[in-house]
């Protein structure tokens, strides 16, 4: 019997086992551990694509249904909702559990034998702490890697995994705060490194991550240009109302967007556009709904909130699939603004975690960063104001989750 340690994240997704006495991370694509947790429904070729191809296809306009942050709807109620793509009803378990089952294929393909376990990290949180979708975040996730082919799989909290494979183990006695910034949550793990081992003193999450600053950006940047906030006429008698936030909210949030492309809302945007005082506007929106060309704007606030990181005063979303030449502006100064909110839950988020633990900021000797948004610099800002005589650890912010579960997934095979 052979355990898998896969690391199913909101953005991306790696696997590992122990080769050699070492983590190894199975390659996804050439020179690449990571695989995009992505997938595209290809209505010509008739197939599901996954990864790398999933974007690119995206990205070349092919005719066609892309999907990204699945984990986020783990728990949900609309985790077990039969919908029509390629001439067959399917759940989110069942789309799911097909990412997963590749995931399965290309790690046995590498390492030569099956792999019967999966070891699945997970986070602290999928929803909030006492949210009672909690329970079943961790059923429906189960349920993929049961459909996806694993005889069972386990869960270890991802702070710990990185905690294992962060180097803690060479401070016996050293305590350790682990800040997980994933695209969907965000985790706090407080430790005490032994000899041969780490203690968990506390764990705590909150349900933020690097989606929700896309979400954001693109609500406080793109969306007004969309429409947001454009005055409707009353069909009948005078006076105005705001456009609907809903749908623009929904446009906002990747998990949401596939939803939108139905003959239903686009009906709908087609009657505002007809009565918005600001026809221009409410058209762009038309055309992004038309066009299907929801997550071509997610992406590009991406690139845009990435820019900005960099420290670049000039930086912005470019808008040109939309309308020609449209853009919005995303200075750094901007950025900081629009994310000061979800600086302040990160804030609190670690005050409780230290709560817990019953350990003052002071005792903190050392803060090891994981998931790619951990990179942004309000994470790291806020970390380093709250932890100013601790080392900030970054070597392993992508790979350290999957590298502890590869190392557990050993260690339990070993056992």
């Amino acid at each position: 019997m052979a355990t898998l340690g896969i690391d199913f994240g909101t953005s991306n997704s790696a696997a590992g086992y122990v080769r050699d006495g070492a983590p190894h991370l199975v390659m996804m694509a050439p020179g690449q551990t990571t695989l995009p947790t992505t997938v595209f429904f290809d209505y010509d070729a008739r197939k599901m694509l996954m990864g790398h191809p999933a974007n690119a296809a995206l990205l070349d306009g092919v005719e066609g249904r892309f999907m990204r942050a699945l984990k986020r709807v783990l728990g949900t109620s609309i985790m077990h909702e039969k919908r029509q793509l390629l001439n067959e009803r399917v759940t989110f378990v069942d789309i799911i559990a097909r990412f997963l089952a590749e995931v399965k294929r290309r790690a046995e393909a590498e390492a030569g034998h099956v792999f019967d376990h999966a070891l699945s990290g997970r986070p602290v949180v999928f929803h909030g702490s006492g949210d009672p979708r909690e329970a079943q975040a961790e059923a429906d996730l189960r349920a993929c890697y049961l459909a996806a082919g694993f005889a069972d799989v386990s869960f270890l909290p991802e702070p710990e995994a990185a905690a294992i494979a962060s180097g803690a183990l060479d401070h016996p006695g050293a305590i350790g705060l682990i800040v997980d910034i994933g695209g969907g949550t965000s985790d706090f793990s407080v430790f005490r490194a032994r000899d041969g081992g780490v203690e968990i003193l506390s764990n705590h999450g909150v349900r933020i991550g690097g989606t929700d600053f896309d979400r954001s950006i693109s609500i406080d940047r793109v969306m007004p240009l969309l429409g947001a906030g454009t005055l409707i006429r009353n069909a009948i008698g005078p006076g105005t109302l705001p456009a609907p936030k809903a749908i623009f909210n929904d446009l906002a949030t990747w998990e949401k967007i596939p939803f939108l492309y139905t003959a239903q809302t686009r009906r709908m945007v087609a009657d505002m556009v007809q009565m918005a005082e600001d026809r221009d506007r409410m058209a762009r929106l038309g055309a992004v709904l038309e066009n299907e060309l929801g997550h071509d704007v997610a992406f590009a606030v991406e690139q845009g909130k990435i820019d900005a990181n960099s420290g670049r005063t000039d930086a912005v979303i470019a808008l040109g699939e939309v309308a020609r030449g449209l853009k919005a502006a995303l200075p750094c100064d901007a950025l900081r603004g629009i994310l000061d909110p979800h600086a302040a839950a990160l804030r609190k988020g670690v005050a409780e975690t230290l709560e817990m633990a019953q350990v003052g900021a002071d005792r903190v000797d050392q803060v090891i960063y994981v998931g790619g948004s951990s990179l942004m610099a309000m994470v790291t800002d806020t970390m380093k104001v709250c932890f100013p005589g601790a080392r900030h650890s970054f070597s392993e912010v992508f790979t350290a989750v999957a590298d502890g579960l590869a190392l557990a997934a050993g260690a339990r095979d070993a056992g």
